[in-house]
Order: structure tokens, then C-alpha cells, then sequence
């Protein structure tokens, strides 16, 4: 019998992994049959996207055995990246790209009568994110994969992702996203690496004959934790890493004593709770009960990837010694900063380690990525649910702020009240775990994601940090994937920058200052206009579908989508938008550009304010698109359930970025880039990564309005008063006399009443402060917009100048800065 070596596998299975147009159309074929058990005949297209999705699959599966035997044979260091949320989109489409087989794919059904767009469309998102952080994280996953880097991602399984966003009678309504409905061909259960996680119980202590004390959990509940791996291929390359996402099962499946009493509910009543875990994802947590579920989903998921790199690591090597230098672990915002503790645990409980050499390791081993200045952002959570559900390591958390604290009092004798801002444990009625100040206790290295944010992390957020351990400090800028975000999801963008510099910028997006030497060639400028109308005309399809209008592809496509928050200011949009609407009303003959305005975002199931303003943009848009006065120069649409499908289409489509937070509330946004990389101008404030998008594509082609940060910092400290404001601004006074009279909600005139007193009695994120500013800005957008030479001269530049914006930019200085990683080729002739 043969050794069975990927080598000998794949010598003898061609239409498994070849890449001719025949062994790709046998392989698919093939899966038809076996797999799915249809013909061409009888097969749906949802039976192709199947049959397709496993050929590439199988393509993918040797490339990934070996990337996994040449990591263990090379003894290559790898990132654990762990993160609550991997929102990575649809995978067949990126596969097949980074496969270099997208076109080979296309023909082939072709030939078939079948278009692969409309099989595309088969594929369901997996919402396992709500935003940017688990957006980014999927870029990150991406990105080493294609600089070769060694890395896993870990995250949690969600049976129902973040929820399906309906729009009805202008409310947001959540339905349950059971992405899992139709299968998952990407995904391979590990059912023998299953993990068991600890809940309850009691924390007991035994001394052993020679005088030692160890400390053992006992009488706990047991969960179990199910991998299920998804390969994440590089592009062009032979490089397949894993992302494995956990799944909560019972125990004990079921209790069939219990049953057999009558009890039948009983019976599977520890099921249904040991699985509710990885049930969904952010379940709301305004009770109390589902507070204890978000810290069980962290614990969980975090227990599970701990134990799962340890298991490997001890598989490789006899010590655990050397764990920093094999393994980087990655805290992806506070969700998985439990780790710190959980490791601790392993390496002290399970490993018998002393406790100095076990926080050596840990803190050489862990880095943090803070990721919010919202001091709400920060998770904390209360004592005493804690010392119930995880009594060990609540122990274990306590010994390492003791330990902290004398570092404190070490360093300022007295000073008590620096001391209770540093402590791991906050004080109050109730005593709250501060999971931040867990994470970067126990980390080397702790990084905002852009230059603004990662001053004021040292300055504003945890100065009291900074000043203790200075060079701890640093700062990671975010990006995005140039191959899912401008090759993938523009494809003759791609092609036109292919064609005059190469396609070298797929893979080193600086490459795309290239293309600056076209700026003033009309016969691209011409280009450029022509796809961004192709990309308006694809993105108005969607909108007439969906609302029965198709926008005018002449007017300003004007965007802002991304998850519905107050600071993020989707309000001061809709402000403006009311007063255009008022000034066209009172100067019908007025020469301003036409607009379509269009909004996409979710708000969490219990934020009531967020979901006003959705109903607030929707009843705008209710009144202006049917008043026959304004006719099409000003229309506004709420496109429901963004996710990144539909993101892959408006992107490409958008003129303009709307990214208007107030300035120090952003952390860095990643939404900024995907629109400058696909040819939109930015409004902005100087907020987040907008302040180094407007270095590098020049003041010029920036629309900026609004306070600074400091200037936000001063008017707070003086007393700021938006009435000051709203009375020397006519039409900011007159839009929201129009909101408070009722006109846009002619059946419930106080509807809004709460969104005008905000902004008139406390107006937090500063709307009116930065109001007028902002309408200027958009006056300018409207004037440049009038000169198509002018505009399309500034697209160039924000196109020419975005490169420092790819994720493979931040993931190489994380791997430099932080990981001390090196590239780990993969050679598939090569024979371990």
C-alpha cells in the first residue's frame, strides 16, 4: 500500500487539483454527482455552488496540509489571532481569485449555459461580525496568508450571526441570521481536537506531602468546544492558513432518565443552555442573564483556542519554556482579554509552572490591540457573576492585580488614587473586573490602530499606563485588503490599473502611485468616469429593486454605511439633508448639483436612540423622494441588512465617503479606505485614520469640516451649550423646527421629539457645533463636483496615493513590531 503523502495524493488525483480548464470542469462534475447527487440536468444553482465551492475546496486542501507540515517541520512561529468576530464575506469568489482560476471558472460555465455571477449569489454571508473590528480582522487573516506569515485565527462559531436587518414601515426589525441554512461547504469539523471548558463550581485547595498548595476546580459544568476549520488562502501563493471557530455542545447530549420520568423538557435542558453559547452572536446583554452569556461566549471561545495552542505546542516540543518564541498571541479589543487569565491557569493549574516564570511567559506571549476611546467600550464585568461562573480565574485575576499593585506602590508610594485608576478591580456598590486593564497588565505590547487614536489612548484613555510602562506603547494604522476591496469588488477599476501599471499593485498597493503618471491622460481620465458610472448603474439596480426608483446616475451618489452609533453622526447627514431640502423648497430655480443620498448600517437590538434615527432617515426620505417639487434632485435611500456583499456594491459606486464622526471618537474606521481605494472623495472630520488618508491623498482632495480633538476637549472642559450654536444658524434652527413640528411624521407629530431635545439640551456628539461647517464642506463637494476634469482629477490622486492603507502594510509591522515573525514559504514538491 502507498505511504499516502499529499504528493502521492495529488499525483493520482488530477481532477482534484489540477488547474486546466478540464480538470476544473471534471472536479466540478464530479461533485455534482458525488457530493451533491444530481446531474447537470436535475441541478439547482444552488447544487453548482456547491459542486463548484468543493472543487476549489479541493484545490485549497493540499496547499493547506502542506502549509501545515512545513510550519511544524520549519518550526515556524505563528500568530494566534483571537477575536470575538471574523466577518470574512463570501469565500468562493475570493478563492477562486486568489486561486487565479476566477476566469478559467467563469468559462467553464460558460460553456454550460450557467454565468458564475448568478452562482455567486448562491453563497449566503457569514455574519460572524457586526463591523469594522471583525471586518479588519478577516483582512488581517487574509493578509498573512498571502505574506506567507504562519498564523491562526480563532473565534466562536455562531449558529446565528449578527441579525438579519429588515426595514418595516421605517423601524429597523432583527430577524435571526441562520447563515448556516444552507450548509457550508467551507468549513471541515475537528470533532477529535474537541476541548472541555469549566463553568461554576468551586475553587478547593490541597497541600501535597513535600508542603506544596495547588489550587483545582471542581464540581464544574462542562462544555464542550467543537472546532470547525475554514482554510484562508493567500493570494497567488501556496500559503492556506486556518481559521478555527469554536462550537458549544453539551456534555451530556441528553438526559434520557430524565426523559423516561416525563420530563421532557429537563431532559434537554442542559443541552439547550451548554449550546446557547455559540448560539449568537452578541446576545443583548441589557439583563443579567445576558451578561452572563457574553462572558461565557469569551471565556468559552478563549479556553478553547488556549488549550488548543498549548495542545500544539507540546505536540512539537517538550517544554513550554520556549512558547513566546513559537507563538505570538493576538487580543483582538477586550473580548478575548480573559486570555491573559485562562493562560495563567493552564500554565500554572495544569503545567505546574511557578507563578514569575508563568507571567513571564504570558506577557512575552500576549499583546493587545485596543480598539475604542469609548470608555463604555471597555468591557467590565461585575464581581460577583464572576466569582460564580468562573470562581478559578476570578482567584487568578486577583493575584495578578495584588501582584500589579505593588509595582504601583513601588513606583508612586502615595498615591492611592493613581492606584484605584490602575487597579485590575474597580471599586463601587458593585465590584467590577476591568477586562482593558486585564489585557494590558498581561501583554508586551499594546497598539491603537491609528496615530490619532494611539495618542489618545496614552493621553486620554490609560495615561496612568503610559506613564508606568512608556514603551509599552505603539501604534498599528488599520488597512484593508486591496485584493477583496478594489480587485475583487471592481473588477474593471482592476483591469484599468492593471493594464497601464501592471498588476504588481495586487500585491504591494503602493505600486498604485504609478498610475499618478495617467493623471492628466484624458483617455483615462474618460476611463475612470465611464467605470464609476458602470459601478452607479450595477449599485442603482439594487436600489430600484429594492425601492422601486432608479436614482439619476448624474447626481452626486452620496454614502454613508456603517453600524448606526451617535458618535458616528448618520444624524448630522440627515440635518443636512433637510436643510438642502428646505433651500431647494424656498429657491426652486437654485443651480445645485442633484444628490442621492444613501445609508446602510445596522444599530444594536436595544439602542433606542440609534433606531429612532433609522426611522428619522427613512421618514426624510419618505417625504422628499415623493414631493414632486424637488422630482429627482435630491433622493434618499436606507438599504437594509448591510453586510459585505452589498458593501462590494456600493463601494465601488459611491462619489462620495461620508466619514463625519466626531473628531476623537473614532478609533481609526476601515470604510474610509475601502471608498478612497475604489475612487470616492472623503468628507471628513480629523478623526481616526481620516486625519492620515488626507496626508497622503493631499489637503486638496479632502473635504474636511469640524472641530479637532482638542478643540472637542476645550469646548467640553468650558461648558459647551448647542443653543449657542443652533440660534446664529438659521438653517440648522429651521431643520429642526421642521423635525419638532411634526412634518415628517405627520401621524405621530412628537415622534422625534427626543432626537430635537438631545440636540438642544446636550447635542453629546456635537452636532450643532459642527453643522455649519459642515454644510459648507458639502457646498464645496457641490461646486467641485461640477467640473468633472477637476473631480476626476482628484479621484486619481486619492487612487494613486491609498497604498499605505493595505492591510499587508499593518500586518508586516505587526510581524516586525510586535510578533517577530518571518515568512514561512510553502514549496509543494517539497517532502516532509
Amino acid at each position: 500500500m502507498a505511504d499516502g503523502t499529499i504528493q502521492e495524493v495529488v499525483q493520482n488525483h488530477s481532477s482534484r487539483v489540477g488547474m486546466t480548464p478540464e480538470d476544473l470542469e471534471q472536479s466540478v462534475l464530479e461533485h455534482l454527482f458525488y457530493t451533491c447527487g444530481k446531474d447537470l440536468r436535475s441541478a439547482t444553482p444552488l447544487d453548482v455552488y456547491r459542486a463548484i465551492s468543493h472543487a476549489t475546496r479541493d484545490r485549497l486542501v493540499h496547499r493547506w496540509l502542506q502549509s501545515k507540515r512545513t510550519y511544524f517541520h520549519h518550526e515556524a512561529k505563528r500568530v494566534c489571532y483571537l477575536s470575538a468576530e471574523f466577518l470574512i464575506g463570501r469565500a468562493l469568489a475570493q478563492n477562486l481569485l486568489n486561486l487565479g482560476i476566477y476566469h478559467l471558472a467563469e468559462t467553464s460555465l460558460d460553456h454550460r449555459g450557467l454565468t458564475l455571477k448568478d452562482i455567486l449569489e448562491e453563497e449566503l454571508d457569514p455574519g460572524l461580525g457586526n463591523g469594522g473590528l471583525g471586518r479588519l480582522a478577516a483582512c488581517f487573516m487574509e493578509s498573512l496568508a498571502t505574506l506567507q506569515y504562519p498564523a491562526y485565527g480563532y473565534g466562536i462559531r455562531y449558529e446565528f450571526g449578527i441579525f438579519d436587518q429588515e426595514i418595516a414601515n421605517g423601524w429597523q426589525v432583527e430577524r435571526g441570521d441562520d447563515w448556516l441554512r444552507r450548509g457550508n461547504p467551507w468549513e471541515v469539523p475537528r470533532h477529535e481536537l474537541s476541548v472541555g471548558v469549566n463553568f461554576y463550581g468551586r475553587v478547593e485547595a490541597r497541600v501535597h506531602v513535600d508542603g506544596t498548595k495547588s489550587m483545582h476546580w471542581v464540581d464544574t459544568q462542562t462544555v464542550i468546544g467543537v472546532p470547525y476549520d475554514t482554510p484562508i488562502l493567500g493570494y497567488q501563493n501556496n500559503t492556506v492558513n486556518t481559521l478555527r471557530l469554536w462550537s458549544a455542545k453539551a456534555s451530556k447530549e441528553f438526559n434520557f432518565s430524565v426523559f423516561n420520568d416525563g420530563d421532557y423538557r429537563r431532559a434537554v435542558e442542559e443541552k439547550a443552555l451548554s449550546e446557547s453559547i455559540s448560539k449568537v452572536l452578541y446576545p443583548n446583554d441589557e439583563s443579567a442573564e445576558g451578561k452572563e452569556l457574553r462572558l461565557k461566549q469569551q471565556y468559552f471561545f478563549v479556553a478553547c483556542s488556549i488549550a488548543d495552542i498549548i495542545r500544539r505546542h507540546k505536540k512539537r516540543f517538550d517544554t513550554l519554556d520556549n512558547l513566546p518564541d513559537q507563538i505570538a498571541i493576538q487580543l483582538n479589543d477586550t473580548h478575548p482579554a480573559i486570555a491573559v487569565a485562562e493562560l495563567m491557569r493552564v500554565l500554572i493549574d495544569e503545567e505546574s509552572i511557578a507563578w514569575e516564570k508563568a507571567w513571564e511567559l504570558t506577557k512575552a506571549a500576549t499583546g493587545f490591540t485596543n480598539h475604542t476611546l469609548l470608555p463604555e467600550a471597555l468591557e467590565k464585568w461585575p464581581v460577583p457573576m464572576f466569582e460564580r461562573l468562573l470562581p478559578r480565574i476570578l482567584q487568578i485575576i486577583y493575584e495578578i492585580n495584588r501582584r500589579f499593585l505593588l509595582e504601583v506602590h513601588v513606583k508612586w508610594p502615595n498615591d492611592d488614587e493613581r492606584k484605584r485608576r490602575l487597579s485590575i478591580i474597580e471599586e463601587g456598590p458593585v465590584k467590577h473586573v476591568r477586562m482593558a486593564h486585564l489585557a494590558v497588565v498581561g501583554s508586551h505590547s499594546v497598539n491603537g490602530v491609528a496615530e490619532l487614536h494611539s495618542e489618545l489612548v496614552c493621553t486620554q484613555l490609560m495615561p496612568d499606563f503610559h506613564d508606568m510602562w512608556p514603551q509599552r506603547f505603539n501604534n498599528k494604522t488599520n488597512g484593508v485588503t486591496p485584493r477583496r476591496w478594489l480587485l475583487q469588488c471592481n473588477p474593471d477599476l482592476s483591469e484599468a490599473l492593471t493594464e497601464r501599471i501592471s498588476d504588481g499593485w495586487a500585491r504591494d498597493l503602493s505600486e498604485l502611485t504609478k498610475i499618478l503618471e495617467y493623471k492628466d491622460d484624458t483617455e483615462f481620465r474618460a476611463e475612470v468616469r465611464a467605470i464609476k458610472r458602470k459601478n452607479k448603474e450595477r449599485l442603482a439596480k439594487v436600489i430600484e429593486s429594492r425601492h422601486g426608483f432608479k436614482p439619476n446616475l448624474d447626481s452626486i451618489f452620496d454614502v454613508q454605511v456603517k453600524r448606526l452609533h451617535e458618535y458616528k453622526r448618520q444624524l448630522l447627514n440627515c440635518l443636512h439633508i433637510i436643510a438642502l431640502y428646505q433651500d431647494m423648497k424656498e429657491n426652486p430655480e437654485s443651480d445645485r448639483a442633484p444628490r442621492t443620498f444613501i445609508f446602510g448600517g445596522k444599530a444594536a437590538p436595544g439602542y433606542m436612540m440609534a433606531k429612532l434615527h433609522i426611522k428619522l432617515i427613512n421618514d426624510v426620505a419618505d417625504i422628499i423622494n415623493h414631493d414632486p417639487a424637488i422630482r429627482d434632485r435630491i433622493k434618499v435611500v436606507f438599504l437594509s441588512n448591510y453586510n459585505v456583499s452589498l458593501a462590494e456594491i456600493i463601494i465601488p459606486g459611491a462619489d462620495i465617503s461620508e466619514q463625519i464622526s466626531m473628531a476623537g471618537k473614532e478609533a481609526s474606521g476601515t470604510g474610509n479606505m475601502k471608498f478612497a481605494m475604489n475612487g470616492a472623495l472623503t468628507v471628513g472630520t480629523l478623526d481616526g485614520a481620516n486625519i492620515e488618508i488626507r496626508e497622503e491623498v493631499g489637503a486638496e482632495n479632502f473635504f474636511l469640516f469640524g472641530l479637532k480633538a482638542d478643540e472637542v476637549r476645550g469646548l467640553k472642559g468650558s461648558g459647551y451649550n448647542p443653543n449657542h450654536y443652533i440660534e446664529r444658524s438659521p438653517r440648522l434652527r429651521r431643520a429642526l423646527d421642521l423635525i419638532a413640528s411634526g412634518f415628517f411624521s405627520p401621524d405621530d407629530p412628537s415622534r422625534f421629539q427626543p432626537v430635537v431635545n438631545e440636540l438642544r439640551n446636550l447635542d453629546t456628539y456635537m452636532l450643532c457645533a459642527d453643522f455649519d461647517d459642515y454644510f459648507r464642506a458639502q457646498f464645496e463637494v457641490d461646486q467641485c463636483y461640477r467640473d468633472p476634469e477637476n473631480w476626476t482629477s482628484k479621484v486619481i490622486e486619492n487612487l494613486g496615493n491609498i497604498g499605505k492603507f493595505s492591510s499587508d502594510r499593518t500586518i508586516e509591522q505587526y510581524c516586525k513590531e510586535i510578533w517577530n515573525l518571518t515568512p514561512c514559504p510553502i514549496d509543494l514538491t517539497e517532502s516532509f
